[in-house]
């Protein structure tokens, strides 16, 4: 992999920043709950289809009482794409060299009351540079005032930067985070963005306000939800929506399939699926 300029340089050091502080407060709620339960913690090294030193990451993972399983990972890859995959990348046509760095969490929650959530946020250089990701809510029984406090605070952050983008951005969540061969969406929404190029600054400092909004906004659902009693119906209902997730997951998220096309470690890619799940 080639060395990073100032840009990628940045952009690597706040994912890794922001994932230092996600788990921490993640584990701060897990202390409330009387639980030990911290995050584990396993790099991993990537190879390069052309034989060289690809990058890699560190894979975060905790099992704990409040959390029945959140993975936090952060990766810097780099190198040459495939030739065919090159061809589905922006600016990836003509020259297959590519780095990415970023940051992905799936939080799975022990509580059918407390939501599950998903957050991505990426760098990504060919040719061209662009940023992109978002963040989900996806409960398995859902709550207005969780959706209307997770959107509201996606808004904040949205509306510092652009008008525009709360409006465009929800309306694409709707679309992506949505399983067709169900005709169901995958929960509650939040915001989807990609390929926000062009003014490096502004869109860097957006991205770090996602990831600010989400670190703001997701442990205050947790600590409002945990406690709740719960039944057996109410868990079967979870282990079913979880399904659906998997299935999202699987078939349709760019994330997962950016991972396994360029090589990335397949524990890493898969965190995202739950540790229990059920299909009728």
């Amino acid at each position: 992999m080639q060395p990073l300029d100032d840009q990628q340089t940045a952009t690597r050091a706040w994912f890794e920043d922001l994932r230092d502080r996600i788990c921490a407060a993640f584990e701060a709620i897990e202390r409330e709950a009387g639980s030990q339960a911290s995050f584990t913690f396993t790099p991993w090294d990537r190879t390069d289809e052309s034989g060289e030193p690809g990058g890699g990451g560190v894979r975060g993972q905790m099992t704990g009482k409040v959390f029945e399983k959140v993975g936090v990972n952060v990766s810097t890859v780099g190198g040459r794409f495939s030739q065919e995959f090159a061809k589905a990348i922006p600016g990836a046509e003509e020259d297959p060299s590519f780095f990415a760095t970023g940051i992905s969490l799936v939080a799975h929650m022990a509580n059918p009351h407390v939501p599950a959530v998903h957050m991505n946020t990426r760098f990504l250089t060919t040719t061209r540079r662009w940023f992109g990701g978002g963040a989900d809510l996806n409960p398995a029984i859902p709550y207005d005032d969780d959706r209307e406090a997770f959107h509201a605070r996606l808004r904040a952050a949205c509306a510092a930067h652009d008008p525009t983008f709360y409006p465009r951005f929800s309306k694409w969540a709707e679309e992506y985070f949505w399983l067709p061969h169900r005709n169901v969406a995958r929960g509650v929404g939040g915001i989807f963005y990609d390929r926000l190029e062009g003014h490096f600054d502004e869109h860097f400092a957006f991205t770090r306000d996602v990831g600010e909004a989400f670190l703001d906004i997701f442990p205050q659902i947790v600590r409002r939800r945990m406690d709740t009693p719960y039944s057996d119906a109410e868990m079967e209902r979870l282990l079913e929506f979880r399904g659906r997730y998997v299935e999202f997951n699987l078939l349709y998220d760019r994330g997962t399939l950016f991972g396994l096309k360029t090589g990335g470690n397949i524990d890493a890619i898969l965190m995202s699926l739950p540790p229990l799940a059920r299909w009728k």
